[in-house]
């Protein structure tokens, strides 16, 4: 009988969890965005999560200008500071998408008015450090959603951004490395892919993520050789198919 119980939780577990769509994203419609549209040419949209990071993001950006790329990130709010003004400015003045993100999975148990009030507010910073508004996107640390967090993005008019099955740098043994990132994603990706790799860290906002720039300096060719373009998240979100 002890399976039932621990069966339930899984399955409660799963439901809020990236990245596999379930009843919750089914039932938000276009408010959950987990995959663009493929289109031709085919389109990949490489994000960046866990910014601004005066360690790392600035180097991801010679990466990018480098190779004439555009991609959307998903900053932290506590992460915007008189430091990293600079650095949200220079990703506008760029072209790069801004979206939001958080550090907390407990966003999912803020009430719909509070999390709208919440998201409301880091986007006011974001528009006071870098002169331009975000794009009305919201990533959950983890994926980890509700339908509180839904009705909340509803009421502020945001979508909730994921990403495709395998398609994050996250390694559940052993440290990232640019070679594992690379070896991942150029593998697994196909037309309207949504990427996520890391160039901060929700709990050390200084943390060098130098593998994030190695990985994507190789990847962005390597994707190109293939016949890919590269999209942002933010320009097209309102196309997303399922």
């Amino acid at each position: 009988m002890w399976l039932i119980p621990i069966a339930g939780s899984a399955i409660v577990a799963l439901a809020h969890l990236a990245p596999t769509r379930f009843i919750l994203d089914r039932m938000a419609g276009s408010r959950a965005v987990w995959h663009m549209p493929r289109d031709s040419p085919a389109t990949v949209y490489l994000t960046y999560d866990d910014g601004p990071n005066p360690t790392t993001t600035p180097d991801l950006l010679d990466a990018l200008a480098h190779e004439r790329v555009h991609a959307t990130f998903f900053l932290i709010d506590q992460h915007i500071t008189d430091e990293t003004a600079p650095i949200v400015r220079r990703m506008f003045d760029e072209g790069h998408s801004i979206g939001l993100h958080s550090a907390a999975k407990s966003y999912m148990l803020l009430t719909p008015s509070d999390l709208a009030r919440t998201l409301t507010a880091a986007a006011d910073r974001i528009e006071q450090a870098g002169g331009m508004a975000p794009c009305r996107v919201f990533r959950p640390r983890g994926g980890w959603r509700s339908g509180s967090m839904y009705e909340g993005l509803r009421q502020i008019d945001y979508r909730l951004v994921g990403w495709g099955w395998m398609l994050w740098d996250v390694q559940v043994f052993g440290d990232r490395s640019a070679d594992k990132t690379f070896d991942r994603l150029r593998s697994r990706v196909q037309a309207g892919d949504i990427v996520v790799m890391h160039d901060g860290d929700e709990s050390a906002p200084r943390k060098d993520q130098r593998h994030t720039v190695d990985a994507t300096a190789r990847l962005i060719p390597a994707l190109r050789n293939q016949g890919f373009v590269f999209g942002t998240v933010c320009r097209n979100a309102d196309k997303e198919t399922r």
